[in-house]
């Protein structure tokens, strides 16, 4: 995913942080198979230009052409381009408004650019929109004015691989935020007095103690795991488990297939064995980052054509294999370590020196308003001087 201008743009707050940090804002990513794909008009992708995106899918598929190539191409051809020369025989009302679809988004570019612009103290100087736009690759910014075969698959492609790398920029922001407890738990550690230092890492070894001390957890997407589910979750007797209907039951949108959100449902037993939100000793953003490590984990392993979907088939096929009747153990997220102390080190210099940054500017800021505050009394004085002069 691509920042803008290597900065934020505040045209507004919920926008820059798209712009910027997609993956901060932890929205579940979307899979982006065929039949995902010609849901995009109804689902939040997380991307920032996912209204764009959107909207261009939903008018593609009120052409009857177009829909019935999308629902008839794999996932293979997507990638290559060959559902987006199919935009050469859509109707031309189509045509035309994705030609205004895209001035639209060009536009809405432009204005985050010129936002940009006036933060960073650059009013009025001229801006080259064209060379700014080339960091956007959902469009090909060379041509402003009219939807083509190019633009589609751009912004195809571009979907693609953004959304292919969400879960590792979670998985980041993650090691980021646990090396970020653990700095601040450092700290203040140093504010103490010896006594009250051993106390408080007496209670820390007690909280991460009780805290693993928990039942066995299942192998994700395993025979034990999913039976657990049958049983406690769908109220049905766990030797009657059949795949099919198992399958049929947690298809919850009944488009047959598990899409990641309705696989990452299947875990909610699993993770609640390990988290309680009402436990001080458990944290639910660790909760979510074992739920992604599980339904990756299944991806993985299930979907054997790498569309981000699994289908009836390709489940059917996993419940027939030996790791399904037969899994090694799941090791948790306590049994992983997250970062290395050589990592946390280097993220702490970072700290340091963001601080050390940020020191500078704010004793800039203020010797530039000791200056303008001088030259004010300066102003106040000569107008005095003026207005005795004249009296």
């Amino acid at each position: 995913m691509h920042s803008l201008l290597s900065g934020p743009i505040n045209h507004s707050r919920a926008e820059a942080e798209l712009l910027l940090y997609p993956s901060a804002l932890w929205s579940s990513c979307r899979p982006f198979g065929p039949t995902a794909l010609s849901a995009l008009h109804t689902e939040d992708t997380g991307l920032h230009y996912d209204r764009y995106l959107r909207e261009v899918i939903d008018f593609l598929e009120k052409d009857p052409h177009f829909r019935e190539k999308l629902h008839n191409t794999d996932m293979e051809d997507i990638k290559l381009g060959k559902l987006a020369k199919e935009l050469d025989f859509v109707s031309h009302h189509v045509r035309t408004k994705l030609d205004e679809l895209k001035r639209q988004e060009v536009n809405r570019l432009r204005t985050l650019i010129k936002v940009k612009q006036d933060m960073n103290g650059e009013k009025g100087m001229t801006v080259d929109h064209q060379a700014l736009l080339k960091q956007f690759e959902h469009l090909n910014h060379m041509n402003p004015h009219t939807f083509e075969v190019e633009d589609l698959d751009r912004l195809i492609k571009s979907a693609t691989n953004d959304l292919e790398n969400f879960d590792k920029e979670r998985h980041e922001d993650f090691k980021r935020y646990e090396m970020a407890k653990e700095h601040d738990r450092r700290e203040q550690l140093k504010t103490l007095d010896e006594d009250a230092r051993k106390k408080e890492e007496e209670h820390f070894e007690e909280i991460k103690k009780k805290h693993a001390d928990h039942p066995k957890i299942n192998h994700p997407g395993s025979q034990d795991q999913l039976k657990e589910v049958w049983e406690e979750a769908d109220g049905l007797d766990p030797n009657d488990f059949d795949p099919k209907t198992f399958f049929n039951l947690h298809d919850t949108n009944g488009d047959g297939y598990f899409d990641e959100q309705e696989l990452e449902a299947l875990f909610t037993k699993e993770l609640e064995k390990v988290y309680d939100p009402t436990h001080e000793e458990d944290d639910m953003m660790e909760m979510e980052e074992e739920r992604l490590r599980m339904r990756e984990h299944v991806m993985n392993e299930v979907d054997t054509n790498r569309d981000r979907l699994v289908s009836l088939d390709e489940f059917i096929m996993a419940t027939n294999r030996k790791e399904f009747l037969e899994p090694d153990g799941w090791e948790t997220l306590e049994q992983n370590p997250i970062y290395t102390e050589e990592e946390l080190r280097e993220f702490e210099e970072h700290l340091a020196r963001e601080e050390q940054d940020l020191n500078l500017r704010t004793n800039d800021l203020m010797k530039q308003r000791e200056e303008l505050e001088r030259q004010q009394e300066q102003l106040n004085a000569q107008k005095m001087e003026l207005q005795q002069v004249g009296e």
